[in-house]
């Protein structure tokens, strides 16, 4: 049986990804079915050119294989890199391919495959990166590397020099893939950065800390902070992050079986699909308790928001099946009272933070999910670990798990709220799950 190492969805959601123990697997979204399965090697990870031919795979941990798909196995291949240490991500356009290892980005043209530079970055074992769809608005960020001071004090001859690195803060750094050239440091979060995402114009970057309560947006590349998100009150890690094609919603799945969509409406609007202010909320339980304990250090309001946003209640759905989840239930009397009291709570801020300035307005509003769906936990109990997407022409969030199901939920573009099933594809169960960079925990 071939085992489940990496999953991902292409630049434009129209395909996925499926790297296994035994070769690739690479499934149309919509319809869902097998397009093509090769390479029988063991691959960790792969990474697709739009709906093109061109695939970059990893086999062994340091070696990378650009290959046509087109073409038969023996003669696919259209180079081999080798490199000095574990490669953890791989990322590319149709003009740049980025290779991470676990303290450098090395940056190829991807017409010749000539290396055009090296980018030194913290000590970064989860391949923490993004790089823009667009090669016009070519951008790549990584996680910020500061580099030591030199001490004036002279060392004696005997002492051997330093060699450890920095690990990962919240900063990124923001680098032009077209004129080569660092753009821009932003000041994302405190605690250290978990997760990255840039849409498919390049104007557009998604964070999230370790914490994984807030998620921030970003304008490219002047990096001003357009949007602030509380995913929950719990640490739980962040999985995936997904904008759709028109950049007005972004998905978020996380150690938790709520997968958020939040929407990126214009400044000033607060569409929550009720006038008075009060709308559905993504169900109240604890989330699954995660390893990122770490808290965010406010030094500034604007960041001293998130930790405030952060104290409030959590909102993580925690179904004990998905016929549950699906199914209406009796609410009780305290769970009445709780939503009212949300609701009088949630008007009440709106109308108290029009009169307050936008750096306090964010700690008493902050904005919320737009909609939400619910995936099944696990055979062993646990929340799933999970990548989404939203399709091209339909209000669909699609979502690939570990455990080898493919799930279609819709959901309600005015009205937002909790989202329906559609469909669920289990063509991956043959792939058992291995673990490994794909959904690693740590």
């Amino acid at each position: 049986m071939a085992g489940l190492n990496y999953v991902t969805f292409n630049q434009d959601h129209s395909l996925l990804a499926v790297a296994t123990t035994r070769g690739l697997r690479v499934y149309n979204t919509d319809p869902f079915e097998l397009q093509n399965h090769s390479y029988q090697e063991d691959i960790s990870l792969v990474e697709q050119l739009f709906s093109t031919s061109l695939v970059a795979m990893i086999l062994t941990p340091r070696l990378l294989r650009i290959v046509n798909t087109k073409r038969s196995q023996k003669h696919s291949t259209i180079c081999e890199l080798t490199f000095h240490g574990m490669v953890v991500a791989v990322k590319m356009n149709r003009k740049r391919l980025i290779v991470m290892l676990e303290e450098v980005a090395f940056i190829y043209d991807i017409s010749n495959m000539k290396m055009l530079q090296q980018q030194s970055t913290p000590v970064n074992p989860a391949g923490i990166c993004a790089i823009s769809p667009n090669s016009e608005n070519n951008y790549l960020a990584v996680p910020h590397y500061q580099k030591p001071s030199q001490s004036t004090q002279a060392q004696p001859s005997h002492v051997p020099k330093s060699v450890a690195k920095e690990p990962i803060s919240g900063d990124v750094m923001l680098f032009d893939l077209n004129k080569m050239e660092e753009v821009t440091v932003i000041q994302a979060h405190q605690a250290a950065l978990s997760y990255i995402a840039i849409n498919n114009d390049g104007t557009l970057m998604a964070t999230s800390s370790e914490k994984g309560t807030v998620i921030r947006v970003f304008s490219i590349p002047d990096g001003k902070k357009l949007y602030q998100f509380r995913r929950g009150s719990m640490p739980a890690r962040i999985y995936c992050m997904s904008f759709n094609a028109t950049s007005t919603l972004l998905c978020v799945s996380s150690a938790t079986e709520t997968i958020h969509v939040f929407k990126l409406a214009p400044p000033g609007s607060h569409s929550n699909g009720n006038e008075n202010g009060a709308r559905p909320m993504s169900p109240q339980s604890p989330p699954r308790k995660s390893s990122f304990t770490a808290g965010d250090r406010s030094q500034s309001p604007s960041q001293f928001s998130e930790d405030a946003q952060e104290g409030n209640s959590g909102r993580d759905g925690d179904p004990a099946a998905l016929e549950n989840a699906r199914q209406p239930r009796q609410a009780g009397f305290m769970s009445m009272v709780r939503r009212t009291s949300q609701n009088v709570s949630t008007s009440f801020v709106s109308r108290a933070a029009g009169y307050l300035p936008q750096s306090v307005t964010e700690m008493w509003e902050p904005q919320r999910d737009f909609a939400w769906v619910r995936v099944p936990r696990g055979a062993n109990g646990q929340p799933v670990r999970s990548v989404v997407a939203m399709a091209n022409n339909t209000p669909h969030v699609m979502v690939a798990t570990n455990e080898g199901d493919f799930y279609v939920y819709s959901i309600d573009l005015e009205k937002g709220g909790e989202g329906t099933l559609l469909r669920r594809f289990d063509e991956l169960h043959s792939l058992k799950y291995r673990k490994s960079n794909g959904f690693d925990e740590d």
